[in-house]
């Protein structure tokens, strides 16, 4: 008998002609567990079933990836675990070992139809094709999980944000194909820095997530619209750096978090990097890289100094012939996708913010958590940008709790001496924060027309109170977003500059 998933499912990763699927299974004492997923396809009279493994020691969480799918259209999914008899319950075997034992597919069709499709269903639209114009998608960070009794408010964005895919739809608008999560999705210091109720062990870093994951309008919302995630501090612990792993129960620490990390979040992307956290993908036309800002940033938390600071990782040195580092890779990728697909948006998801910065980093940023702090990171990305003549590239961020649209203008003469040619680079920052307060009613428009139409933002419903957490004097409009929605369609991305209109 098939049993529903514990969490999930989840859409992963998606493009025009496949995707990929999680769960988590129920904890079932010394039993291998084997996941089932049955795909029913438009026009099929049977249902494509597979096996796949959910390990123990990623707290029985998997993936099962379907292809051969067809661009732009709508499929149900249906995913439960069974668990199987072992002699040595410790002994590694191989997965196709496990599955021979297994009976025919076709025997778990009726046990499919008795699942609860809440628990159980999930519902996706595979990406356009590239030849098949516009999409919108979702965004949005720091999901604080609230205390004494805020945990359903925290929830309650989602329920929104499922809301407004579901009526894009039934408009035949341009509904949103994903979901971007960047960063802090759950909190492992809930409280920050007052050392009570943080997670410090598998077992409270596993509760964090399933706890996380299973509240009603977030699953809702995960099993309808392909999610991606990318994970920052609060993943690990406040202002996480590279550095405090010289402490030992920090290593453990971090052990524990990013193995959990690794289970809840970065197993259903692309994993297009091999291991490594950062990864690419595209819709339609449009390419994305999401940056690890975070497990590989070479700093100290006492140094006053910004040199040999390093967001990314270290770079590529001759010492090391045949390394490249996620820096190397993401400048290689920005040249490659301006040969490749020219004048195309390039998106860049980065959990901490490129730009802008707020006031007080203009005097000093040793105690800045994001780009300013890394001042050698940031500038070979522009210098990579002004060099290859990389345009249209557009910075999605969160972390910082408010919205704001900006543009970064870069010109040639400034960086090179050479003669004015009228080249401008374009930087854009778009910041989304999930909320559990509501600090304010109010609704802001923020509208960035291009003249090709290839970028808008708009009606982003926004909370306008000031968080409490915000220093008075940021250059940063305080408040929360809700939810917010980007459109990407036409041949060049040429925003006008608007800003942000006024607040009703």
């Amino acid at each position: 008998m098939l049993r529903p998933p514990s969490v999930g499912p989840i859409v992963g990763h998606t493009t025009d002609t496949s995707v990929r699927l999680w769960i988590r299974a129920a904890d079932v004492s010394d039993l291998r567990t084997v996941g089932v997923a049955a795909l029913y396809e438009p026009g099929q009279p049977e249902p494509r079933v597979e096996y796949f493994r959910l390990h123990r020691e990623y707290d029985r969480t998997g993936t099962v990836d379907f292809t051969g799918l067809k661009p732009n259209t709508r499929y149900t999914a249906r995913l439960g675990s069974i668990s199987v008899d072992s002699i040595d319950s410790e002994l590694i075997v191989d997965d196709q070992e496990v599955f021979e034992r297994l009976p025919q597919k076709s025997v778990w069709k009726e046990d499919f139809r008795r699942l609860n499709a809440d628990e159980a269903e999930a519902r996706f639209t595979t990406f356009p094709s590239p030849v098949e114009g516009g999409f919108s998608f979702l965004m949005g960070s720091c999901r604080y999980p609230g205390v004494m009794g805020e945990s359903k408010r925290s929830d309650e964005i989602f329920q929104a944000m499922h809301r407004h895919v579901e009526q894009a739809r039934d408009r035949d608008a341009l509904p949103p194909r994903f979901v971007l999560m960047m960063g802090d999705q759950i909190y492992a210091d809930k409280f920050n820095k007052i050392p009570v109720g943080r997670a410090d062990t598998w077992r409270e870093f596993q509760e964090r997530y399933t706890t996380a994951f299973s509240t009603p309008y977030i699953r809702q919302l995960m099993r309808s619209l392909p999610t991606y995630m990318i994970l920052d501090d609060h993943e690990i612990e406040d202002n996480w750096a590279q550095a405090r792993l010289k402490d030992a129960l920090k290593r453990d620490l971090f052990h524990n978090a990013i193995r959990a990390y690794m289970s809840y979040q970065w197993v259903h992307g692309p994993r297009n990097f091999d291991k490594r956290v950062h990864y690419s993908f595209e819709c339609a036309q449009a390419p994305f890289f999401v940056l690890d800002v975070r497990t590989q940033r070479i700093r100290n938390d006492d140094d006053t100094s910004l040199r040999g600071n390093h967001l990314l990782g270290y770079p590529a040195k001759a010492s090391a012939p045949g390394f490249k580092g996620q820096l190397d890779q993401f400048c290689e990728w920005l040249v490659d996708q301006q040969q490749q697909r020219g004048n195309v948006p390039k998106f860049v998801v980065s959990p901490g913010v490129f730009a802008p910065n707020d006031v007080a980093s203009c005097h000093g940023a040793a105690d800045n958590d994001s780009w300013p702090a890394f001042p050698e990171t940031r500038r070979r990305v522009l210098r990579t940008i002004v060099d290859n003549g990389v345009q249209n590239v557009v910075f999605l961020s969160g972390d910082v709790h408010c919205s704001n649209v900006s543009e970064l203008l870069l010109r040639e003469e400034e960086w090179s001496g050479a003669a004015a040619q009228g080249l401008l680079h374009r930087l854009l920052g778009l910041l989304l924060a999930l909320p559990v307060r509501r600090w304010g009613s109010a609704r802001l428009r923020a509208r960035l027309e291009g003249r090709g139409g290839w970028l808008r933002h708009r009606r982003l419903r926004h909370h306008a109170l000031p968080h409490p957490g915000l220093r008075a004097g940021r250059q940063l409009h305080p408040g929360h977003l809700r939810h917010g929605q980007a459109r990407a369609r036409g041949a060049e991305l040429q925003p006008q500059g608007q800003g942000l209109e006024g607040a009703q």
